[in-house]
């Protein structure tokens, strides 16, 4: 069993207030989740303060050039398959995420600074969504076709079945995070959901579609694939640092044996990964081939392990785009505790 620790004593004061050193994320009955202060994570708060200034919505985005392209015969057919391809995943992706956190995290997480930062990134992942449908609208895509992408292409199919099976358990209505055994299969969702699907499954994508955007191509959804990367970087930092003070609150849960399963668990989304990159790019289009992509996935896994503490599978992994670095500033993806994110800005704001 956890040891949650004894919140009496000392932590106790005389009116009967608590204390933030009386708060903790999962397990924590001596607190009631109304009371946001005292802040004890201030990383949480952090977070949330950066995500609000990110704010931004797809309809500020001009979609005229882009179907004007879409409408012409100035791209490949290899072009437009990584477009629809990405379009078909991403969709259903952000709502699987989005309701990963309403169903399974939120509920489990005892501490308010850490809801509150969850209920921006569940309005984030509705305006995401809510992008995949402007731009399917603007360019007069077939609806059906793209939302449903998920049931009719393998690759797609395979990478939405993973992460909903790391749901199933903690969906229970009987689940809870008392015992070691919760705890980790809690971790294994966060996971699953903050380092595997935010962290890995959605970089390929990002990569595809923004070296488009590098070569003038389809700059409105170029664009607002900035944005939604803007927003994961965030998602992605607050995950880690979710994920990582859980464990060192609950030491116990990260024994041997679970982390060599986490490592497989990573192993795994890397192969359907580099599927999903072949199966967008079965021939390559001008400046991506689909080996890239499999030193690509690798060197980002290497990094998602590294972060909560776990040692690199991958040696030798590089980063075949140098540019996404420029594009997305890889530095910003570090641990609070690293370095304050202070350089986002609103969307208004912004100048790429």
């Amino acid at each position: 069993m956890l040891n949650f620790g004894d919140n009496s004593g000392d932590e106790n004061n005389k009116d009967g207030r608590f204390k933030a050193s009386q708060k903790r994320l999962i397990n924590c009955n001596a607190v009631d989740v109304n009371q946001l202060m005292p802040l004890k994570y201030k990383w949480a708060w952090e977070h949330y303060l950066n995500a609000c200034n990110n704010n931004w919505l797809p309809t500020e985005v001009p979609m005229a050039k882009d179907i004007e392209l879409w409408k012409s015969d100035k791209l490949t057919e290899g072009e437009r398959l990584v477009i629809m391809r990405n379009l078909g995943f991403f969709s259903t992706a952000e709502s699987l995420v989005g309701n990963n956190i309403i169903l399974s995290i939120f509920k489990h997480i005892t501490n308010p600074e850490a809801r509150q930062y969850l209920l921006r990134q569940a309005f984030e992942e509705a305006v995401h969504t809510h992008t995949f449908h402007y731009i399917v609208e603007s360019l007069s895509l077939d609806q059906s076709e793209v939302f449903n992408m998920y049931n009719e292409v393998n690759s797609i199919h395979a990478k939405d079945e993973f992460e909903m099976k790391l749901t199933t358990a903690v969906c229970d209505p009987n689940f809870n995070t008392k015992t070691t055994e919760g705890a980790q299969k809690f971790l294994e969702n966060l996971i699953g959901y903050y380092v595997i699907m935010e962290g890995i499954f959605f970089y390929s994508g990002f990569a595809m579609i923004l070296s488009m955007h590098r070569q003038n191509k389809m700059t409105g959804v170029g664009e607002q694939f900035q944005y939604i990367l803007r927003d994961e970087t965030i998602h992605l930092n607050f995950g880690i640092d979710l994920i990582n003070t859980i464990k060192e609150e609950n030491p116990d849960v990260w024994s041997e044996e679970f982390q060599n399963y986490i490592i497989k668990l990573i192993d795994q989304a890397v192969d359907l990964e580099i599927r999903y990159a072949t199966d967008c790019l079965p021939k390559g289009i001008l400046g991506l081939t689909a080996p890239m992509f499999e030193d690509y996935t690798r060197y980002i896994a290497n990094r998602r392990l590294e972060r909560i503490g776990l040692p690199q599978q991958y040696p030798g992994a590089k980063n075949p785009f140098p540019w996404m670095s420029e594009t997305i500033d890889l530095q910003k993806e570090k641990n609070f505790f690293e370095t304050r994110v202070t350089e986002y800005q609103a969307a208004a704001a912004l100048q790429w």
